[in-house]
């Protein structure tokens, strides 16, 4: 029986959730990380302009698990503006969004008003206080669609400014520092 070897790592900002860089753009790319067994896939994805938890393996039955809506996906997200109960309720119950050129509605997940979690500055600056204020929300998820975090805090008027994954299904980004590279024995229990 082949021994899979499962990863978790903390993304950080401006790099892409592959090993291959298909655009030929100059973006970091997972494989400077670490050096990877062959055949290692990141489960799911964050895109270049988000960053945190990022779970890789090299079993694709892990993979297809990991994806499906039995795992909460959690999100802490600073958004433009001050967000208000409203919104985090129209969060809660699910925001119609644009997906594959139809609309598409999110199904209900959480959603909290936090306070600022203290992240390390990443290495691109957001923006200072001259554009105005922000605020914070945590999203649980059980889906993923493209962009859909971004999409859903843009439907409620509060578009994303920085969007970092913190956690999937028991699985937490917890002290993991950027950059940072975890091998563990398994991903689901």
């Amino acid at each position: 029986m082949k021994k899979h070897h499962h990863f978790i790592i903390h993304k950080p900002w401006g790099m892409i959730s592959q090993f291959v860089n298909p655009a030929k753009r100059k973006k970091r790319l997972l494989g400077e990380l670490h050096r990877f067994p062959e055949g290692t896939m990141a489960i799911g994805r964050l895109d270049v302009a988000s960053e945190g938890l990022l779970l890789l393996t090299t079993d694709g039955k892990v993979s297809e698990e990991i994806r499906s809506s039995k795992y909460e996906k959690e999100y802490l997200v600073q958004v433009d503006g001050i967000i208000n109960k409203e919104a985090v309720d129209r969060l809660k119950k699910g925001v119609e969004i644009g997906f594959d050129g139809k609309k598409y509605m999110t199904k209900p997940g959480e959603a909290f008003l936090i306070e600022n979690p203290k992240f390390p500055l990443r290495s691109q600056k957001i923006r200072d206080a001259r554009h105005g204020p922000t605020s914070w929300v945590k999203i649980i998820i059980r889906e993923g669609k493209f962009r859909q975090v971004r999409k859903m805090t843009a439907a409620v008027g509060f578009p994303t400014l920085r969007l970092i994954r913190v956690r999937i299904g028991n699985i937490e980004l917890n002290n993991l520092k950027v950059n940072e590279v975890k091998e563990v024995k398994t991903l689901i229990s």
